[in-house]
């Protein structure tokens, strides 16, 4: 008979699998859909001083565009460039290789936002716990939940990795399906609350990496942990951003 917390956790792992897969596949094409009206739209305007990708620094697809200038436009025809592909439909947000970015709706350029260390002063003292051997977060880890949001929210636009962790209990492959299931659905638990799914990245690492200090077998190892691991703020668009349930 097969342990009910191995189903459990590969199940979900299969899921996230699949739908890592179905993303891949539909942001692809919308990508280069973005990616050829913004070129007309360059082309049409004589705006040859840019060199165009909608990709990720990883090089996954992305609604955002990265302008890299070619020669010295200035900064009045950088600001033109960049207000004009805002405007394109489908474009998420702007921003230079060199760091000015610009939101979708043309406004000033805003500067990188730092919200680890809120998320983290948050989880020192309290923990987002799950019901036993599940990936199911227990109902009084909602107030922490809302409040992690919140502290997330100014840095909408970046890449947010959640990371889940287990102690040294069962067997390693069970924990590190588990510790991945958990960080799933700390994540979805985020969308639900305003954060888009596009920023936020998950990762379970299983009992590999204890906490300092702690033996193993600590249940002070079973925990989510955050990093903001590159920093692209950009205004969420409604599709980006889900109404909150």
């Amino acid at each position: 008979m097969r342990h009910p917390s191995l189903v459990i956790a590969a199940g979900a792992v299969a899921t996230a699998g699949l739908a890592l897969l179905a993303a891949e596949f539909t942001a692809a094409p919308l990508a280069q859909t973005i990616h050829d009206r913004a070129k007309v739209m360059l082309d049409e305007k004589g705006m040859k001083e840019v060199r165009l990708t909608f990709a990720t620094r990883a090089g996954s697809p992305s609604r955002h565009a990265i302008l890299t200038p070619v020669g010295n436009p200035g900064e009045g025809r950088r600001g033109r460039i960049a207000k004009a592909l805002a405007a394109v439909p489908g474009v998420g947000g702007v921003f230079w290789t060199d760091g000015t970015m610009i939101a979708e709706s043309g406004e000033a350029p805003v500067a990188p936002l730092h919200c680890q260390d809120d998320v983290e002063a948050l989880l020192q003292a309290r923990t987002i716990r799950f019901e036993e051997s599940s990936a199911s977060i227990s109902p009084e880890s909602g107030e922490l939940l809302d409040e992690v949001a919140t502290a997330l929210r100014p840095c909408v636009g970046a890449i947010i990795a959640i990371t889940g962790h287990t102690d040294s209990s069962g067997p390693p492959d069970v924990n590190r399906a588990l510790s991945l299931a958990r960080a799933i659905a700390v994540r979805e638990a985020l969308v639900s609350r305003g954060i888009p799914r596009q920023g936020l990245m998950t990762e379970g690492m299983g009992s590999q990496h204890p906490v300092e200090g702690l033996e193993t077998t600590d249940p002070a190892n079973r925990r989510i942990e955050f990093a903001v691991v590159a920093e692209v703020p950009l205004r969420p668009t409604p599709i980006d951003t889900p109404s909150a349930r």
